[in-house]
């Protein structure tokens, strides 16, 4: 599920490490944003949706196949990064934020 928002800077491009996640509150909702060995970056709910906890920021950023994923660090699910759908329970689902790096900055919301 896409959420809309209002754009915000969350912070410069390259303060985030390939293949690693980091926790963003805007508002009230925590983000966790990734980025990608191939410089691409995603915008994720930050909760799990299996056990409740905030920890998404902390997951293992892989693949499968050609899907660039995150796996859960509670239970190990793992989700598809374009569209928050779990690979291994479709029923479960992480909110996805439009997300883009301009000059240098990378913005979560439309």
């Amino acid at each position: 599920m896409t959420l809309s928002m209002t754009a915000v800077v969350v912070c410069g491009y390259d303060q985030l490490l390939p293949e690693r996640g980091v926790a963003a509150l805007i508002g009230d909702r925590q983000i966790a944003l990734f980025r990608t060995f191939d410089g691409t970056v995603f915008a994720l709910g930050n909760q799990d949706p299996v056990s409740g906890a905030n920890v998404m920021s902390r997951g293992i950023v892989g693949s499968r196949g050609d899907v660039q994923t995150v796996a859960s660090p509670m239970f190990k699910q793992v989700y598809d990064l374009r569209t928050g759908i779990c690979l291994d329970d479709p029923g479960l689902v992480l909110t996805v934020y439009p997300v883009r790096v301009t000059d240098g900055q990378v913005i979560v919301g439309d």
